[in-house]
């Protein structure tokens, strides 16, 4: 009896199915994808089913039931290759998705600088972002990727520059470009760019961070960093700035304030009152830049200048320009707007490339951030197996031995400079190999080796080499620490007949500059941290 009531519930069915062309179109389609009877037939179909059927129907219900059961009998059931297409009897076969999709992207050419003003046109497409296009410089000029590339917007004829995020779109920077300005997009390297998520304690100065609701405790430069990645909660930036008039050449010195809401400043004295506030600049439709030559250009106070441009178009009169009394200061101000205007998109940006791309572990991409300090040990190689020297004393005391030693007896970096056969000679290549060195700034003043560290970033360990203008026989390294520029002079030594250079008035000697730059970046020695990172002007 169970099995006549299916039977005909299952003529029914087909019946229906002809007499609907929707219910006859599903029925085929699944026929067509393999066996009908394995598709789950909707809920609506089910019901119409159990409603009988005409009478003249039963009969030819019937006889197409034998036929079919025939044709099953003489044609074995083909299982279905691809069972996720039927998950509903509803779905096409073929949807819209497995199609491959028109190239709608426009491809557009950009011209990129370097430092030393040679530039190289790149057809990019039209969605390309700032890291993208850092990334294609590196593969085309076989860079190493050290995270730290940076693709900068520089506007020559108001003397301002950012850095482009990473995830910004490069054609919308170039969009709100005036057709008769000169701007260019410099490529060079900027490692403090994310530095403050590493060292934040460097950029947030406990005299010019205060917080909003009270706090229990002293709370360390992490926490203030976190705070400007919440929502809830953050911290206020406050202290003095130079600010330029509307209209007029004149600075004004004011208290300023800065929130989530914007920069605000105080029209009486420090007070933080919300009627002694007015707003001065939001930063979200708004860039902050950094100024190049702020005392050329505008006649700031200081050359520690900084300021809000408007997304679009405008001329000098939208600037809002601001004047700090020292770098540290300025550094915290941009870092701040930076942290409150992007948030966690700049965290995302900055743990991308830890990340990997195209499969690729952080190690294969960037060997150079796999090492770290504290995997450097000292070994001795002097018995006939080497150790670890595991006594900090033994270590620094061999380490003024090898500095003392180190190829003392003349043993020549020749390369490809031949092979000398005096002394004259010797000393000749000695004093000129160090030419060819990238961290080596040939008859550069002090003013611009600062503004090429702090072009490449206040970071700790960057350094350069130039010629002293003090005396023509010395050399002199730049370097950063502590958000400051040090310099240290190279003073040349002569012991019997041989010439030699030292930092620490002869203490540790070095037959060239090489060997004294490749020592202070492993051992410390006279100076305040070890020589990491070198300025080098790049040409594309």
């Amino acid at each position: 009896m169970t099995t006549s009531l299916q039977d005909g519930q299952t003529a029914a069915g087909r019946a229906a199915a002809r007499d609907s062309p929707l219910t006859a179109q599903v029925c085929g389609a699944a026929q067509g994808r393999g066996d009908a009877r394995d598709l789950a037939p909707a809920p609506w179909l089910q019901a119409r089913a159990l409603l009988p059927p005409p009478d003249g129907t039963r009969g030819c219900a019937a006889d197409r039931r034998k036929k079919k059961d025939l044709d099953v009998l003489e044609m074995p059931s083909i299982p279905n290759p691809f069972p996720e297409l039927c998950c509903s009897p509803f779905t096409s076969v073929l949807s819209a998705g497995l199609f491959p999709k028109a190239n709608s992207r426009k491809k557009q050419v950009i011209k990129v600088y370097s430092e030393d003003e040679t530039s190289r046109a790149v057809e990019v497409p039209s969605d390309i972002t700032a890291r993208d296009v850092c990334q294609l410089l590196i593969l085309k000029n076989h860079y190493i990727d050290d995270h730290s590339w940076t693709l900068f917007e520089h506007l020559p004829h108001i003397g301002l520059e950012r850095t482009i995020e990473d995830h910004e779109l490069v054609m919308e920077v170039l969009s709100n470009w005036g057709m008769e300005e000169e701007n260019k997009l410099y490529f060079r390297k900027n490692y403090a760019k994310y530095e403050f998520f590493k060292n934040p304690m460097y950029f947030f100065p406990e005299h010019m961070v205060s917080f909003a609701t009270e706090t229990n405790g002293e709370i360390s430069p992490t926490q203030i960093l976190q705070m400007f990645l919440s929502s809830s909660t953050y911290p206020e930036i406050h202290g003095f700035l130079h600010a330029k008039e509307q209209g007029k050449k004149s600075w004004k010195k004011i208290y300023f304030l800065l929130r989530r809401s914007g920069l605000y400043f105080s029209t009486k004295g420090t007070s933080k009152e919300p009627r002694h506030l007015q707003f001065f600049s939001e930063f979200g439709n708004s860039d902050i830049y950094v100024s190049l030559a702020g005392k050329k250009k505008h006649g700031a106070p200081t050359n520690y200048g900084f300021c809000f441009k408007p997304n679009k178009a405008g001329g000098p009169r939208d600037l809002k320009m601001l004047c700090a009394e020292e770098e540290q200061s300025r550094t915290c101000w941009v870092t701040a707007i930076r942290l409150l205007k992007y948030g966690m998109q700049l965290y995302q940006n900055y743990m991308h490339p830890y990340q990997g791309r195209s499969g690729c572990s952080s190690q294969s991409i960037s060997p150079m951030r796999s090492i770290s300090e504290n995997s450097l040990v000292a070994m001795d190689f002097s018995g006939q197996k080497s150790r670890v020297i595991e006594n900090p004393t033994e270590a620094l005391s061999v380490a003024v031995e090898e500095g003392l030693a180190w190829r003392k007896k003349g043993c020549l970096r020749l390369a490809t400079h031949g092979s000398p056969t005096a002394s004259s000679q010797s000393s000749a290549t000695n004093m000129a190999i160090h030419r060819s060195q990238p961290w080596f700034h040939h008859k550069i003043s002090r003013d611009e080796a600062q503004r090429l560290i702090i072009q490449q970033g206040l970071v700790d360990g960057v350094f350069l080499v130039r010629d002293s203008q003090s005396n023509p026989k010395t050399f002199v390294l730049s370097m950063s620490h502590g958000q400051k520029i040090k310099h240290f002079q190279i003073i040349p030594v002569e012991d019997d007949g041989e010439l030699f250079h030292t930092l620490d008035d002869g203490h540790t000697r070095f037959t060239d500059l090489i060997q004294l730059v490749e020592f202070y970046q492993l051992n410390k020695g006279v100076l305040p941290c070890k020589l990491k990172h070198y300025c080098a002007r790049i040409a594309l």
